[in-house]
């Protein structure tokens, strides 16, 4: 397993391919094959058919999954594109927290 820089929940915006410049919330992630599913982001057609009776089949739109180097996450304060930096937080004396910071020198929100 391998880590990632996106957590499920976080705002991205994609930077290559179709959907360059798009907005939308991690539903998914997966980090063994380094892929997230981007909230209406690499829309497929799927066919579906009727699995239980009465039950409607068709074509149906659904998000996949695209590699999580093709997003940045963005930074709830200032709004703009970042990279992911970390910073060491004291909390109750002795332990130290490690937290996701936004990595431009300006800024420094919390992600």
């Amino acid at each position: 397993m391998s880590k990632m820089h996106i957590k499920k929940g976080d705002t991205v915006i994609i930077i290559s391919g179709d959907d360059k410049g798009k907005k939308g919330k991690v539903l998914e992630v997966s980090p063994e094959e380094g892929k997230i599913i981007v909230e209406g982001a690499n829309i497929k057609t799927k066919h579906v058919k009727p699995r239980a009776m009465g039950q409607q089949g068709g074509i149906v739109e659904a998000e996949g999954a695209m590699y999580a180097c093709k997003a940045m996450v963005v930074c709830p304060k200032c709004g703009k594109p970042t990279r992911v930096a970390h910073k060491i937080v004291e909390a109750d004396g002795k332990f130290n927290r490690k937290i996701r910071v936004c990595g431009h020198s300006d800024c420094g929100a919390a992600l």
